[in-house]
């Protein structure tokens, strides 16, 4: 058990180097702020249920515009409780690694021609990403999309509220916990990847100059 433990921290501080690695291109880092900061305010947009949304569509540009500078601020915990801010930061800069992390893996599997390996991690962030979306808002104040869904099905009943904050925080960490060991996987494909182009770089590097 001791020797799975460690192996299994050992992969996972190379899935961390593999991110620090790629976060070298230019192209790594525009895909991951972009998905930060899309999926960070679309999250936030969603604490008030579909209310957001509504209220952007009805009124005018000025009124949209300050709609979402509010969720853009609120990425970075601006009027937010700490808890349910610092659970939707944290599932947010995760969910952004494991895209940008597909997209690099993808990048590199269409030069080699082979899919499977990126295709699974485009599934795997797709269902983290659901079950954030669907545990996205207020967690501890009960304020969450599953709360409508609960209060229809439970007929208005009082104890919806507390049930849906209490699956909203369990699809949170489900998430999360989800979410570590597929960033592990991808982040450990990136850092193979990436040294061994680094070794074929130095070998043809050396091949040349041997010449």
């Amino acid at each position: 058990m001791k020797e799975k433990l460690e192996k299994w921290f050992d992969e996972f501080g190379l899935a961390m180097r593999g991110f620090l690695l790629a976060s070298k291109s230019k192209s790594f880092l525009i895909s991951f702020l972009l998905t930060f900061l899309v999926f960070g305010m679309f999250i936030n947009l969603l604490s008030n249920g579909f209310g957001s949304f509504r209220l952007m569509f009805a009124g005018d540009l000025k009124n949209a515009l300050s709609i979402l500078s509010g969720a853009f601020l609120n990425i970075f915990g601006v009027n937010k409780n700490f808890l349910d801010w610092f659970l939707n930061f944290v599932l947010t800069l995760l969910q952004s690694a494991l895209i940008s992390l597909v997209i690099f893996i993808s990048k590199h599997n269409r030069a080699e021609k082979k899919r499977e390996k990126a295709d699974n991690g485009v599934e795997s962030s797709a269902l983290v990403a659901g079950l954030v979306v669907l545990g996205s808002g207020c967690p501890t104040c009960g304020t969450t999309l599953l709360t409508p869904l609960l209060g229809t099905i439970l007929s208005g009943a009082s104890g919806s509220v507390a049930l849906a904050g209490k699956l909203s925080l369990g699809l949170n960490f489900l998430a999360l916990l989800l979410g570590t060991f597929v960033f592990k996987k991808l982040g450990f494909m990136t850092y193979a990847i990436i040294k061994s182009e680094e070794y074929m770089k130095k070998k043809e590097k050396s091949h040349a100059e041997n010449s």
